[in-house]
């Protein structure tokens, strides 16, 4: 399998066929996105995957990450980190690791979106796979220290960040699944919530686009539960799986005996929906020919069953997803879909990738708990951080089905107490971070001068 470490740019997402684009800086304070760096992996705290730390852009402060919990001497700013979500932030405090030294990182802001970070306690640091002791990261760099963490640069809403309202609660755990399945803390983790939401509200018929493995059918049911249809059934079929020859009796159902003697008779797809929804997955391999025959009951729930001559009428909403483009419908079938809804897959969302392969292994392991165990650390499945690299700069193809493939591998070959990466998923290094370049030594060599260099 060919895997390639790509660096994450700037979020786009298209929800209901528009493009929403995180801004960077000005405005106002909730209309802008600031730098934050999200805990990928942490050795002796695993539970803490997805908290973030924030960097508010004042000037040239110099801010640090460990176990301080006040400002040092120097002025530098120790950053805490919290669980990040649209309600606001709530604050979960420094690491807390032995292994990591009271002041581990010291972080700057540089011209533009970069960062310089500085390895000032114990353990190798390496910016986007490569080892250095201080250099320069831009949005969906790596900073990565020895047998200690992960983490990964990206951005948030302004309005993120802000303290929780007393009071206020979550749904659902932090970076665990929602009611409905979906796993992510990403900005466009939550703008999918959002539309989701929206749409549940709705009764007219939704399109769901996305690429293959990318969570459409999960979405389809949470827009199905939250609506006023949700205790009606969802009746699901793969229409790529209907024969040409037999989609009207598949669809609309059909008299005993009809066409062919002995057939039983059937209420049809249509029928069944009667009062819920109907959702067809694959839509876009039916004939285009074949797409025709959905448009009346479609428009006024009006289907005729095989060898019925009255109307029917069935009261029905139809969600239908594909993988292929919009345009690659029948465009007057296309025209009957209002709602057009876009799924990210991870290669959008490489923060929600780690998260997403946690709740793999935690459902694998609860059907398999003798195969889990030998990687569980106080509950929590530990991963390898050379597989925490590789998975977030992995290219997708068919995301969260090929990401649960290459997890059985990994578990496949595994013989140690953490997961490691599987030999097909192969890291491809960026290329190096800007590092200081230093000037030529051409003086003589004193006692000052070598502590004056240790120093710097």
């Amino acid at each position: 399998m060919a895997t390639e470490l790509r660096r994450a740019g700037p979020i786009e997402e298209t929800l209901n066929d528009s493009v929403v684009t995180p801004r960077r800086g000005g405005g106002d304070d909730d209309e802008h996105d600031v730098p934050v760096l999200v805990l990928l992996w942490s050795r002796d705290e695993p539970e803490r995957s997805g908290e973030a730390v924030h960097l508010p852009v004042v000037g040239s402060d110099l801010y640090t990450i460990g176990r301080a919990v006040c400002v040092d001497d120097d002025g530098a700013i120790a950053l805490s980190f919290g669980q990040l979500r649209p309600a606001g932030r709530i604050d979960t405090g420094p690491l807390r690791a032995a292994r990591i030294s009271r002041r581990q990182l010291a972080i700057t802001h540089e011209a533009g979106d970069g960062l310089r970070i500085e390895q000032c306690g114990r353990g190798i640091l390496r910016l986007d796979g490569h080892p250095m002791a201080s250099g320069v990261i831009h949005p969906g760099g790596l900073i990565e220290v020895e047998h200690r963490l992960v983490l990964l640069y990206t951005h948030r809403p302004a309005s993120w960040v802000k303290p929780r309202r007393p009071g206020s609660a979550d749904a659902f755990a932090f970076a665990f699944a929602d009611p409905w399945g979906i796993v992510g803390e990403s900005p466009m983790t939550w703008e999918l919530r959002r539309q989701i939401a929206f749409l549940a509200a709705r009764d007219e018929h939704v399109l769901v686009l996305g690429p293959s493995g990318s969570g459409k059918e999960l979405v389809v049911q949470a827009i199905h539960g939250q609506s006023r249809r949700g205790r009606a059934p969802l009746v699901s079929r793969n229409a790529a799986t209907i024969p040409e020859t037999l989609i009207d009796a598949e669809l609309f159902g059909n008299l005993r005996n009809y066409p062919n003697p002995g057939m039983p008779e059937r209420p049809g797809l249509i029928g069944e929906a009667d009062g819920g929804t109907l959702f067809l997955d694959e839509v876009g391999e039916l004939p285009l020919r074949l797409q025709s025959h959905l448009l009346r009951a479609m428009d006024r729930g009006e289907y005729q069953r095989l060898g019925e001559t009255r109307v029917r009428r069935a009261d029905l909403r139809l969600l239908a997803a594909t993988n292929r483009g919009p345009a690659e419908l029948k465009h007057d079938l296309l025209a009957r879909f209002p709602h057009r809804l876009t799924i990210p897959g991870l290669n959008d969302r490489p923060e929600d990738t780690i998260l997403i392969a946690r709740h793999i292994l935690r459902g694998i392991a609860a059907l398999d708990p003798e195969l889990v165990a030998p990687i569980l650390q106080q509950g929590e499945p530990a991963l390898d951080p050379e597989l925490v690299a590789s998975l977030v700069g992995c290219r997708f193809d068919t995301h969260v089905r090929e990401l649960q493939e290459l997890l059985w591998r990994a578990l496949r070959g595994n013989l140690g107490d953490a997961l490691t990466p599987p030999p097909e998923l192969v890291r491809v290094v960026l290329p190096q971070p800007r590092a200081d370049v230093a000037e030529p030594f051409t003086g003589a060599l004193t006692r000052d001068g070598v502590l004056a260099a240790l120093e710097r």
